[in-house]
């Protein structure tokens, strides 16, 4: 797992079939930017926890093909 910083939003003119509804996020994670399926409804600014790979896909649903998901929302 990952923390990183939402960035803004992804705006895709067209998406896989098992993509649509899905709501992608850039996050900021050291010095890289990772596009991340929303899973929590986390708003630009907000500190996030990042899972990769299978954890990813089991959070986005079994079907979705995602490499990396937001998966809480941390607050100080």
């Amino acid at each position: 797992m990952l923390l990183g910083q939402v960035a803004g939003k992804v705006w895709a003119t067209k998406k896989a079939p098992r993509l649509t509804g899905q709501t992608f996020l850039t996050v900021r994670v050291g010095e890289s930017l990772l596009v991340c399926a929303d899973c929590v409804g986390a708003g630009e600014g907000e500190t996030v926890l990042i899972a990769s790979g299978g954890a990813a896909r089991i959070a986005a649903g079994a079907d979705v093909p995602v490499d990396a998901a937001i998966i809480g929302i941390i607050y100080p």
